[in-house]
């Protein structure tokens, strides 16, 4: 039973125990449905409510006090959250960071830093726990033991991916974990639009770094433009496809964003934050170097667009095997990413 289902059975009864005592009268609901609420399965209620009753674990109902206000305001917020650790981040100020499953390093770290910078700031970073850009939003909040939010679309006793297992223990200890979704729920697609939903609407705004134009982190950006809330995204390179659902957004109206402090400027007054003392993108260091005419000229034809090594080797007029040589050195030093077909491009670092 989906949350608008949900509230039109709470139009039709009393109490919520009446639903259960006289499913016959509900209307608006699959047979099917009606027959579960015939005949519960009592002693899987009775599991879901020890598992709760353990340590910082919690359910929320829409009419809790601990029930975020922003949230509530969507048009179709959750009849339930199940929630693991810090309930009362429900009612902070958050910033939700979202974006590419498999972004370049640089889109990596650009996520990384700036939740780390906001999170200094005194803002909560909210994602979705999936690899990638939402990975690192939330390790750049633990990072200075900031508070991170992490909306799931599962049930609570699990972690998808599983690769992010650790990743969502360190996250309960000190943040929260939440979801619309009952013990034992595995994840399926559909799932995850209903995730972003929550996402956008427990945000003051949303940050998309790096997303493809069939991203769902656009679905996310979309439904936070539905709700009223700020968008942000960062620009990248045309080349790039992971800059084209970025720049659609901004053509539809998101604002662009090159440094944390844009954010802040836009919502620091709403949110009682100020600006960290240190920005988290900087200008790229070359200094150890700049003594070596070799890399001047070859940082002169490698950018920020992908380039292929031929055609990199020929316009530096270098030979092949010192092209090769330094760009391995630059890649160690995280001032150069390779990416598929023999393609380089500077990290920003």
């Amino acid at each position: 039973m989906g949350p608008v289902t949900f509230a039109r059975l709470l139009t039709q009864f009393t109490s919520l125990q009446t639903i259960f005592t006289e499913p016959q009268k509900a209307q608006g609901i699959s047979e099917r449905t009606r027959t579960a609420l015939k005949a519960p399965n009592w002693d899987l209620v009775e599991q879901d409510l020890a598992w709760f009753e353990q340590e910082n674990r919690h359910i929320i109902t829409l009419h809790n006090p601990r029930y975020p206000e922003l949230l509530k305001q969507i048009s179709d917020p959750p009849s339930l959250l199940f929630v693991q650790g810090d309930v009362d981040l429900l009612s902070q100020w958050q910033i939700a960071i979202v974006g590419s499953r498999n972004p370049s390093a640089s889109g990596r770290d650009t996520a990384y830093e700036f939740a780390r910078y906001l999170a200094q700031g005194g803002i909560a970073i909210s994602s979705g726990l999936a690899m990638g850009v939402d990975a690192a939003a939330h390790q750049g909040a633990l990072a200075v033991q900031g508070k991170t939010v992490a909306v799931i679309g599962t049930g609570l006793d699990r972690v998808y991916p599983a690769k992010n297992k650790a990743l969502a223990h360190d996250i309960a200890k000190t943040g929260l974990i939440v979801s619309e979704f009952a013990l034992g729920t595995a994840p399926r697609a559909e799932n995850f639009p209903r995730r972003n939903r929550i996402i956008s609407g427990l945000s003051l705004g949303v940050l998309v770094v790096e997303a493809a134009v069939r991203s769902g982190s656009l679905i996310t950006a979309r439904m936070a433009m539905e709700q009223g809330r700020e968008v942000f995204a960062i620009p990248g390179s045309i080349h790039n496809p992971l800059a084209r659902g970025c720049h659609r957004l901004i053509r539809d109206g998101a604002k662009l964003v090159e440094t944390a402090t844009d954010i802040i400027e836009e919502l620091g007054a709403l949110a009682g934050v100020s600006a960290a003392s240190e920005e988290p993108i900087k200008e790229t260091s070359e200094m150890q170097f700049e003594a070596d005419d070799d890399y001047q000229v070859l940082f002169e034809f490698l950018g920020y667009d992908p380039i292929v090594i031929d055609v990199l080797t020929e316009k530096c007029g270098l030979t092949a095997e010192a092209v090769s040589s330094m760009l391995l050195l630059l890649e160690l030093e995280g001032q150069v990413e390779s990416l598929p077909g023999s393609r380089y491009v500077r990290t920003g670092k």
